[in-house]
Order: C-alpha cells, then sequence, then structure tokens
C-alpha cells in the first residue's frame, strides 16, 4: 500500500495494539498456568504444573521480545526521516553561559 493510501485510522489500531501488550503477557501466562493444571490433574503429575507455568512466562516474554523488535523496527524507520536529520538531543553543555544565576542575563 503507497504512503498516500494508508488508512486514516492507521495510529489508533497501532497504539491499541501496543497497550494490548500487557493484556497479551497475563493471558499468556493464564494459559500456561491452565495447562499446567490441566495436565497435573489428568496425568497426577504435580511437576506439570511448573511445566505449564513456565510455558505461560516463556510465552509472556516471547510476547515483549515480538513488541521490542516491532519498535525498533518502527524506530529505524522514523531515523532515516527527513524531519529528524537535524536532531540533536540536548546536552548539559548547551546550556546559555550568559546567564549569572540571580535571574539576569548578561
Amino acid at each position: 500500500m503507497s504512503e498516500e493510501k494508508k488508512p486514516k485510522y492507521r495510529p489508533i489500531i497501532e497504539g491499541a495494539e501496543q497497550l494490548s501488550l500487557g493484556i497479551s503477557m497475563v493471558v499468556a501466562v493464564l494459559l500456561g498456568v491452565g495447562a499446567g493444571i490441566l495436565m497435573k490433574n489428568w496425568f497426577h503429575q504435580n511437576w506439570l504444573l511448573w511445566l505449564g507455568v513456565f510455558w505461560g512466562v516463556s510465552g509472556a516474554l516471547l510476547n515483549i521480545y515480538k513488541a521490542y523488535k516491532k519498535q525498533m523496527k518502527s524506530l529505524d524507520e522514523l531515523k532515516d526521516d527527513v524531519r529528524y536529520k537535524n536532531y540533536k538531543p540536548k546536552t548539559d553543555d548547551d546550556d546559555d553561559d550568559s546567564y549569572d544565576g540571580e535571574g539576569k542575563y548578561e
């Protein structure tokens, strides 16, 4: 899809997708715990509960990693944007040296 034909609601959808990261983490852990409890009850092995917990936490970490990679990709696209070519972060050295500390500029 070309740059001119992007849907006008795309930023809203992308924002909602980023907000859903926390929900997806909770769901992943709950699904893992649920699978662990189910396997524990079926096979009568207590360690299967912890296997489910491990799967859930691993799924949550995978969701975080995927969101991180997607965010870095979008920031890399902005890096080459002409609007940000001459942007330099302000450092402490950029302070105005003519300020005398009493509210007056020399």
